[in-house]
């Protein structure tokens, strides 16, 4: 139901997010003389951010005109930096690669409103879809933004271990086994930057939640790029995978199901559409090269949302040791019944370990954004 409420969008500015809103209004050739006139609809799924759709009259009979305002998050350059975040959507804004930014205020913007649906956790599957999202990822991988082009991974998973440490309780900290991460992150990069790699801009975040789809035109688009970066692309690789065992709208979006993570040939079908859309010719090795480079990635990938769920919890009002141990142990059990294992819960025949690095700990279950997600919503 639209809320007509004067100063709903709970913006610091109100007053300036109007004027922002009405001149946006006005450079569609409507006249806002009521703000009764915006209808306001809070939007699901943002994690970072409040998001909410706007409508208005038009000065065209019945039509409404609809944008998207995004609130800005509190507390969020614990995880990425703002500045940085506004910059990369005005220049993916400027690249036609996603929403169009139409105004600013002092905590938030204006967007276009694309008209496409969200994917859904069973989209992911699809085998069109997927070969879609492979074309546009690689798209994406190969913009040339502005700025140094060096990796980040490792300097964020460093700067967020350092950040939940800072947050959390020592007993918390105790029970994820923060103090022998340093090394865990020292031991990947190691592994995992051997040889060549090509390095790409990545999303980093490749849930279906951040992935739209125009019915019609079959075009996808990529949102929210609070945590988008220069990394190797089998890293982007590997984080949507890994994505494919969730479901962030079921009885247990903090659950991944690993059961149905994506098999080898899944895999290889996307990353075979993924090196085949850019038109190039490509062989078998490079496929095998790139699956086994993105397999390895999942454990960094673990590590990432693993930490970025635990400082989320520990910044927040609750307790994070009370919630723990009233989620059915599903942490505890994991690590009672693998203290050892690599990767995930169930790691398949086709799956690549490491020697010596046992991320086990904290990256099979290690507190990803879905456990958070549910934790911060109760």
């Amino acid at each position: 139901m639209a809320l007509k409420k004067n100063g709903f969008i709970p913006s610091s500015a109100p007053e300036e997010l109007k004027k922002v809103l009405v001149a946006v209004a006005s450079v569609w050739g409507d006249t806002i003389e009521d703000m009764e006139e915006f209808h306001v609809f809070p939007l699901k799924g943002a994690m970072t951010n409040e998001v909410f759709q706007i409508n208005w009259p038009t000065n065209h009979g019945d039509l409404h005109q609809k944008v998207l305002v995004r609130v800005y998050g509190k507390g969020v350059e614990v995880f990425f930096n703002r500045d940085d975040e506004i910059r990369t959507f005005e220049c993916m804004s400027e690249l036609g690669q996603g929403p169009r930014l139409l105004g600013r205020f002092s905590d938030g913007r204006i967007e276009e409103f694309i008209h496409a649906r969200t994917l859904s956790a069973a989209d992911l599957r699809d085998p069109e879809i997927s070969s879609l999202i492979a074309a546009k990822l690689r798209e994406f991988n190969n913009l040339d933004m502005p700025g140094p082009k060096n990796v980040l991974l490792w300097e964020r998973l460093r700067t967020w271990l350092s950040q939940a440490k800072r947050f959390c309780s020592p007993s918390t900290a105790k029970e994820f086994g923060l103090d022998g991460l340093e090394e865990e992150i020292s031991i990947l990069e190691k592994e995992l930057t051997q040889g060549y790699q090509e390095i790409g801009f990545c999303h980093n975040d490749l849930q279906y939640g951040n992935i739209m789809m125009d019915e019609e035109t079959r075009v996808i688009t990529l949102i929210d790029y609070e945590y988008a970066s220069y990394n190797p692309v089998a890293y982007d690789l590997a984080n949507h995978f890994c994505e494919m065992a969730a479901n962030y709208h079921s009885e247990t979006p903090h659950i991944l199901d690993y059961s149905i993570y994506p098999d080898l040939e899944e895999r290889r079908r996307f990353i075979s559409a993924y090196l085949a859309s850019s038109g190039n010719e490509y062989s078998d090795a490079k496929v095998e090269q790139l699956l086994s480079d993105a397999e390895k990635y999942t454990l960094a990938n673990h590590l990432f949302w693993g930490l970025w769920g635990i400082i989320s919890v520990c910044v927040s009002a609750r307790n994070l040791s009370s919630y723990f141990h009233s989620s059915t142990s599903f942490v505890g059990e994991i690590l009672r019944t693998n203290p050892r294992i690599v990767c995930t819960g169930s790691c398949k025949q086709d799956r690549l370990q490491l020697p010596g690095v046992c991320t086990a700990e904290v990256s099979a279950v290690l507190v990803n954004k879905a456990l958070a997600l549910e934790f911060l919503t109760f």
